[in-house]
């Protein structure tokens, strides 16, 4: 990570070196934020690791704004030392205006479904990486690495089963996904028009997938409850507008509900382990909650005998016992 006077020597060299600088809340990344404010302008400065990640965001973010999309325009970067300016979408995270407005938060998930649905008319560029049913598979394999087990023999079995009924469902052309697509990485910009009302954030992982994915991202997040009543009206109302057989679809949904679920188990446990971040440990339940859902479809079933005796559920006494575990940040 870039050191304080590099920081200050690029902001320097890129116009914004007498600002005012405040943190920003971050991410569960290794990248920090802060908004600076010059006079009567603010951007974001965005202190990442360099490497493939900071270029991949810069590509991505060129195509979305080619596209139409609210991408952050970039003001100036530095890809060996990791920084870049970016535009400054203001502080309406759609996860706080859900919060602030309960009474229209049908409306914000329906204007999240028209953007995946402008997004996903459109064909993915040929530079995202594929991510397929072994993708998927390995992307949760994660899991029994870090998640605490009941059977760990069990436990090696969800990610061959993920591939495997992945490959039993019916084949959709891939489409842009921005992967970690939620209410927390999106801005909302009523001042703009249609789909461009979704300031987009944190899309540097994207690929191409399987349309439900960012759908499900979306209206199953672990840090916040959906309605239910919501969450089917919007799967619901993506599969009719793409003519999409709402049956098979619904099958495709719960599968990567069900690989989301399990990969975010995993990856917050291993916040707390590793990181020491436990804070994500009681977000748990829930995404707990968001599995036992998906395996309840049918054709999941293999899925859901090798997920009862692989894992213990997070329960109060499992998240007590791993936040004991958890190491303690270093003081300064």
């Amino acid at each position: 990570m870039a050191q304080e006077d590099e920081i200050r020597a690029f902001l320097t060299r890129s116009g914004w070196g007498v600002t005012a600088r405040a943190a920003l809340a971050g991410d569960a990344s290794a990248r920090l934020y802060e908004r600076l404010t010059h006079g009567a302008e603010t951007a974001v400065l965005m202190i990442a690791p360099p490497g493939d990640e900071f270029a991949r965001f810069c590509r991505i973010d060129a195509w979305l704004l080619e596209q139409g999309f609210s991408a952050p325009r970039i003001l100036a970067a530095d890809p060996d030392l990791g920084l870049m300016l970016l535009e400054d979408f203001g502080d309406d995270l759609l996860a706080r205006l859900l919060t602030r407005h309960p009474e229209r938060e049908a409306s914000y998930y329906a204007a999240i479904t028209d953007f995946l649905l402008d997004l996903h008319r459109r064909p993915a560029p040929a530079f995202l990486p594929a991510l397929d049913g072994p993708g998927l598979g390995d992307l949760a394999a994660i899991l029994p690495e870090w998640y605490p087990l009941r059977d760990s023999r069990a436990a090696q079995d969800i990610a061959p089963l993920i591939t495997q009924l992945y490959a039993e469902i019916e084949p959709i052309l891939p489409v842009l996904s921005l992967r970690d697509f939620h209410a927390e990485n999106v801005i909302w910009l009523p001042q703009r028009a249609g789909a461009a009302q979704l300031g987009l954030l944190d899309f540097q992982d994207a690929v191409a997938t399987h349309p439900a994915y960012d759908l499900v991202s979306a209206l199953q997040d672990a840090r916040r409850d959906v309605p239910a009543a919501i969450e089917a009206t919007e799967v619901a109302r993506y599969a009719a507008a793409r003519g999409f057989d709402g049956d098979s679809f619904r099958q495709s949904y719960a599968l990567l509900g069900a690989q989301r679920a399990l990969r975010i188990l995993g990856i917050f446990a291993r916040l707390c382990l590793v990181a020491g971040k436990p804070g994500y440990l009681p977000l748990m339940p829930r995404v707990w909650a968001n599995l036992q859902r998906n395996l309840a479809h049918e054709a999941l079933v293999p899925l859901r005998q090798a997920v009862e005796a692989a894992l213990l559920p997070p329960d109060a006494a499992l998240i007590e016992r791993m936040t004991r575990a958890c190491p303690k940040p270093p003081t300064r």
